[in-house]
Order: structure tokens, then sequence, then C-alpha cells
């Protein structure tokens, strides 16, 4: 999508406030139809404004309370199949490919030490990669946000 409108961001400004927030909610909220809300989120989901409907679900919950970003240093020719290797690696929760040094930063979570190092292992033996450096998550200082982007993009209007 292009262009965002000043309606566009004010709705994506109360969903991200309120993510469960209704279409009834939201129109009420924003002085709008129900239709116009409705056909508005669809043009953006059509658009690729949104990333994902799924609930961030805490790794440590699920029993892994080890994160680690893992840089990935790969043969360049092999980026495509091993990115294709890496998805079948369960501990992998994300992955970024990266301009520079480092050609893929791999975000893990595991049981505890041990199975860090065992998923490291498992990145490295895929043919291709050549070099990986691990640093443990201390903890989250800014989480993924984007209100203030949406603050800035209406202040330009």
């Amino acid at each position: 999508m292009s262009t965002l409108d000043h309606v566009d961001l004010e709705l994506l400004a109360a969903l991200s406030t309120d993510p469960r927030a209704t279409v009834v909610a939201l129109a009420e909220k924003l002085g709008l139809s129900r239709n116009t809300v409705q056909a508005r989120m669809g043009r953006l989901e059509r658009a690729g404004v949104f990333l994902s409907y799924e609930r961030a679900i805490s790794s440590a919950a699920l029993g892994f309370p080890i994160e680690a970003f893992i840089s990935v240093i790969v043969r360049q020719a092999d980026l495509p199949r091993i990115g294709q290797d890496l998805v079948a690696i369960p501990e992998i929760v994300q992955v970024h490919g990266l301009s520079g040094q480092v050609d893929l930063l791999v975000r893990v979570a595991c049981r505890d030490t041990r199975h860090l190092f065992d998923t490291d292992a498992r990145i490295l033996a895929i043919e291709g990669v050549e070099r990986t450096e691990t640093s443990l998550v201390m903890g989250e200082v800014i989480g993924y946000r984007v209100a203030p982007l949406m603050e800035l993009a209406q202040r330009e209007q």
C-alpha cells in the first residue's frame, strides 16, 4: 500500500491500542459507519498492512525460557535452500535476512543452555552454513511496536 490517509492511520492507531476491538466498537470510536470500517479493514488486509493475526505467545510459558539471537554467515549461493532448511527447526521462531557481514539473524527459543547448544549445532550442520555466533537474550528493552511510527506518519500528513 503506497499511502495511508488520516482515516487509515486513525483506524490503525485504534487497533494498536485495542487489538481485540470489534468493527462496531472501532466505528463508534472513530465516528465512522460499520461498513466504512469493514471496507477499510479489508483494503488494508489485502494491501498487506497487517503482518499477522497470530497471537503472540510467550515461549517461556511453553517451557522454552532461554532465547537467543544467532548470527549466521552462509555461502550466498545456498541462501534460498538454507532458508528452507531452517524452517524445519522448531526452536527457530524468527529469521531475518540482513545486509552486511552477517547474512541471517535467527531468533531461537530453548529449554536450557544445552538445548541452545544443540540447536546451534543443528544450524551449523546445514550445508552452506559457514559460521554462527550466538548472543543470549538477557531481556527485551523495547518490544515490537509501530505506534510511534503511526504518530510520526500522522504528523507528517
